[in-house]
C-alpha cells in the first residue's frame, strides 16, 4: 500500500510545528490548490495515434488535464489543457540548448509577458535528473525557486521548494501489465496542500519529456560508436 507523502521537516522541528508555506504557492490559478492532498494519475501513452500522449486524471478518475502536441511546429512544444479542452499552459523547449531548458506561458500564448516559468536541468552533465524552476521575475537566476530531483532506482522524483528541504509533491513510476503490452506510461503523482498542481503537474511532463530526450541522444551516440 502506497503510504502518503508529506512535508519534510527541518532538523528540530515536528508535526506540531506545521511547515512554512511554499513561495508563491499559487503559480497558474488559485483554483488549483487544495487544502487537502491531491492524488492524480498521469499516463503516457508512448505509441501515440493522436497528436496528445498524456492524460492526467485525479484520484475518481475524472480527466483534470490533457496535453496537446502541435503536429507541425518547428519548436519542442506542449500544450496543457484542462478537462474542458481549454488551454491552461504553453510549455516551450529551446532547441539546441546546452541544459534543456523550457519556457512555460501562460494559455496558449508565447509572449514574453505571459512567461510565467522557466524550467532547465541543473548541470549539462547529470547521473540523475535535476531540474531547477526559476519563476518569471526571477531574471538572474542565481537561486531556483523551485527544483525537481529524480530517484532512478525508485523510478520516483521529488519537487522541493527552493534549496530546501520541504517537499512539495512526489511522482512514483508505476509498473503495470497495461504499461508493458500496450505501451503506456503510468505515473502517480501525490501534491501537498495549498500547491498548485497544475503547475506541478506541467513538471512531472517536462521531466518526462527530458529524460525522452536524453534516452534518444544516448541511443545515437551509441550507434554512432
Amino acid at each position: 500500500m502506497q503510504q502518503p507523502y508529506m512535508y519534510r521537516y527541518p532538523q528540530g522541528t515536528g508535526p506540531s510545528a506545521p511547515p512554512p508555506p511554499p513561495k508563491a504557492s499559487v503559480i497558474v490559478d488559485p483554483k488549483y490548490c487544495s487544502p487537502q492532498p491531491v492524488d492524480l494519475a498521469i499516463v503516457r501513452k508512448v505509441l501515440k495515434i493522436t497528436d496528445g500522449n498524456f492524460v492526467i486524471t485525479n484520484a475518481d478518475g475524472n480527466l483534470l488535464f490533457k496535453v496537446k502536441d502541435p503536429l507541425f511546429s518547428l519548436h519542442e512544444k506542449r500544450i496543457l489543457l484542462d478537462g474542458f479542452g481549454t488551454k491552461v499552459l504553453t510549455l516551450k523547449g529551446k532547441i539546441m540548448t546546452m541544459h534543456d531548458r523550457w519556457l512555460v506561458f501562460r494559455g496558449g500564448s508565447t509572449e514574453e509577458g505571459d512567461l510565467l516559468y522557466t524550467v532547465k536541468r541543473s548541470n549539462m552533465v547529470q547521473i540523475t535528473t535535476k531540474l531547477d524552476v526559476f519563476l518569471a521575475d526571477n531574471i538572474e537566476e542565481k537561486k531556483c525557486d523551485y527544483r525537481l530531483e529524480g530517484v532512478w532506482l525508485e523510478s520516483s522524483c521529488f519537487v522541493y521548494a527552493g534549496d530546501s528541504d520541504i517537499i512539495l509533491a512526489q511522482m512514483r513510476e508505476k509498473k503495470t501489465m497495461q504499461s508493458v503490452f500496450f505501451g503506456k506510461d503510468n505515473f502517480c503523482l501525490t501534491v501537498n496542500p495549498n500547491v498548485d498542481y497544475a503547475f506541478i503537474a506541467s513538471l512531472i511532463v517536462i521531466l518526462v519529456e527530458i529524460q525522452i530526450s536524453l534516452r534518444k541522444l544516448t541511443k545515437q551516440v551509441l550507434l554512432l560508436n
